[in-house]
């Protein structure tokens, strides 16, 4: 059974077991969350949204339509995601463009993701780093642009 605090506003969507959805949270009909995730308040998943199972969202973060979040996964306090490469206020692309991010990686607080990025399994992305470009399997990741600083062999 999963948890969602009262003052969370999940609509109609696909939440798995032991899941903790907290205060301040809005999940927007369709999108789908594994088990055991942990997701902290002020945080929003849109519709076309996919997260796997032990996932944590730390507070802060918005996760936008496209983007698929593999198991295991951490994404640290206000990681800013992003889906459209040419935003402009009411004219929408005709698909959006998300972020994917493999089983394993961890993002650190403050990191920026361009739209379409790759982030590869179990790879680190540095607290305020922005990634332009995708980021290889294992890859520890840092700066504005992120540039590969090691690879880790765990």
């Amino acid at each position: 059974m999963s948890f969602i605090h009262p003052l969370a506003d999940v609509a109609d969507c696909q939440i798995g077991a032991g899941t903790r959805v907290w205060q301040f949270v809005v999940v927007l009909k369709g999108a789908k969350i594994g088990a055991d995730c942990n997701i902290c308040a002020h945080t929003l998943i849109e519709s076309d949204v996919v997260i796997g199972d032990r996932v944590t969202v730390k507070s802060g973060v918005q996760i936008w339509d496209g983007s698929v979040i593999g198991d295991d996964v951490f994404i640290g306090p206000n990681v800013t995601f992003s889906n459209d490469l040419y935003p402009r206020s009411k004219q929408y692309p005709t698909q959006f463009n998300g972020v994917t991010i493999h089983k394993g990686a961890s993002i650190g607080a403050n990191s920026t993701l361009l739209p379409g990025i790759t982030i590869g399994e179990k790879a680190m992305v540095g607290a305020g780093a922005v990634v332009t470009k995708d980021v290889p399997e294992r890859a520890v990741v840092v700066g504005n642009p992120a540039i590969v600083l090691k690879y880790l062999e765990i």
